[in-house]
């Protein structure tokens, strides 16, 4: 089996306009795409841009903003893009599939192993998954919001070595290049901490629904499962070959040297499944979380935010806001207000709260530490 890589490629890069697809670009990276393959890597392709081949296709020059119309111009456009793709890629003799994933088909762990199981069995039939988000029947609650978290995901399903992000910007600078001349090009990062978060903007175009946080918290969750991720102009020449041979094309995130243990179970925590709210918890709890591999407990807890039933993902906090683990909790937020910050014995002392006081608030199997 060959080295596998994941190619995210943003509507924004494949468009010209809102209802324009930009068909010599796609076929110009489907010969990248084809030369990486040839050298012995499998190639899955995420990609965007369906709405925008469907406003096309229906002769829409301005995007709507009613979702009946929006999933049917996804529905007339995943077809044409499918077909598009799929005739770029024959003529160097590769078949494609298509691959329509909305969050429901990963939230449940099963579901999510039946499309590991898919995607390595296309991969061994020799074949290029095409992967895009199912715009047609998602709805807020079960959409992935953006590409970057579906092609995070699809990586970590296919534990693939490596992943890249083709936007139309040249990588994370060090300040907002459009608003700064100064700001410079962060060619690599290892660590994802604050400074990191702190200069990841927000969505700037209207073509795509994705911004450079989306892109930080991808990576933040491919580094913890030991995959490397390049994000850079797709439109920079070469871009892709140049990417696998090792070469320094935009920002490189790079991968754990020892990364965690992530099972499964972890991945599907980190990235499957949206979190329905957070717990905020004290320095001491943090450092245990982070160092030690601990679980955790109420008496770490210092606040609950949102509401949550036991079984939910949440958030994990320090009290400054940021966010560096998610797991899954054993009980609900209106039990955690009231245990958060007690001891063992306390909780044990209290008959409403006795039931906590033998099992963490998180496991730490079900746990996923970012840092």
């Amino acid at each position: 089996m060959g080295r596998k890589v994941v190619i995210k490629i943003g509507s924004s890069t494949l468009t010209t306009s809102e209802s324009s697809i930009d068909y010599e670009f796609m076929n110009a990276l489907v010969d990248q795409v084809a030369r990486v393959r040839a050298r012995g890597w499998q190639p899955i392709v995420v990609t965007s841009a369906a709405i925008a081949c469907g406003l096309e296709a229906l002769g829409i020059k301005r995007r709507p903003s009613d979702m009946p119309s929006l999933q049917a111009a996804a529905s007339v456009g995943q077809s044409v893009l499918s077909t598009a793709y799929a005739e770029a890629f024959r003529a160097y003799g590769i078949t494609t599939s298509i691959v329509l994933l909305t969050r429901r088909d990963t939230a449940d762990r099963s579901a999510y192993l039946h499309a590991r199981d898919t995607l390595s069995r296309l991969l061994e039939l020799d074949v290029v998954p095409i992967v895009n988000e199912n715009d047609t029947v998602s709805v807020e609650q079960i959409r992935f919001g953006d590409n970057d978290t579906l092609a995070a995901l699809v990586a970590c399903l296919v534990n693939a070595d490596l992943m890249v992000i083709l936007s139309d910007i040249d990588g994370l600078y060090d300040a907002n290049p459009h608003f700064n001349s100064d700001a410079k090009l962060i060619e690599c990062v290892e660590k994802i901490d604050e400074s990191i978060m702190g200069v990841a903007g927000e969505a700037g175009t209207t073509v795509g629904s994705g911004g450079m946080i989306t892109k930080i918290k991808a990576a933040r969750v491919l580094m913890v499962a030991g995959i490397q991720m390049v994000i850079c102009n797709g439109r920079e020449p070469e871009a892709l070959p140049r990417i696998v041979g090792g070469e320094s094309v935009g920002t490189r995130f790079v991968a754990a040297k020892k990364p965690h243990e992530i099972t499964p179970k972890k991945l599907w925590i980190a990235l499957g499944d949206s979190a329905r709210g957070a717990l905020i918890v004290d320095a001491g709890a943090k450092t245990a979380l982070i160092e030690r591999g601990s679980s955790l407990l109420p008496v770490g807890i210092a606040a609950v935010e949102g509401g949550f039933e036991a079984g939910d993902i949440v958030d994990i906090k320090d009290v400054a806001g940021h966010l560096f683990a998610r797991g899954k909790v054993s009980a609900s937020s209106d039990e955690l207000e009231l245990a958060q910050g007690l001891s063992q014995q306390a909780l044990k002392a209290n008959r409403l709260l006795a039931g906590l006081s033998h099992k963490p608030v998180v496991h730490r199997d079900e746990l996923v530490v970012f840092e």
